[in-house]
């Protein structure tokens, strides 16, 4: 069965191990190091909230929806940022395999709107992430300078 939906995947190798990476997805004391300073508030069991800021603002009002450590951890993505007012709530989910040496990391944000804003964002948004996240694990430092666009429908 297809579904009509919108979706962005997104898959990268990382050299380090599933622990490692799934720390570094759900340790909300490092997030921010290669988030670009937003942050995320969770305990991290399924049901409960994700609070996503950007410095002191909230701008994800979400909800763990798998956690199966170091394998598959899910949430839901409703932004609350202006222009997305209306913008129906999608899902993100992480699937970590061991590959030798390597981690295969596949984000897969799906359960978009049709016709909606949010592919167009996260389209920009999850590669710059991600990419942060694999430099701080391969060589200790995040990507500097690098931003991922706002996310907000301009």
């Amino acid at each position: 069965m297809t579904s009509d939906k919108p979706s962005f995947v997104y898959v990268t190798y990382i050299k380090s191990t599933r622990e490692r990476v799934w720390q570094a997805l759900t340790d909300n004391a490092m997030i921010p190091d290669y988030w670009f300073g937003h942050r995320i508030e969770s305990d991290w069991k399924v049901g409960a909230p994700l609070k996503f800021y950007d410095g002191d603002q909230l701008v994800h009002d979400d909800r763990v929806l798998a956690y199966n450590p170091p394998s598959v951890l899910s949430y839901s993505w409703r932004p609350l940022r202006k222009g997305f007012e209306g913008e129906a709530e999608s899902r993100v989910t992480f699937t970590l395999e061991e590959t030798g040496a390597h981690v295969k990391l596949t984000m897969v944000h799906d359960q978009m709107q049709p016709g909606g804003k949010m592919l167009g964002a996260v389209s920009g948004g999850w590669p710059a992430v991600l990419s942060s996240l694999k430099s701080l694990l391969e060589t200790g430092a995040a990507l500097d300078g690098l931003r991922p666009p706002p996310s907000r429908a301009e």
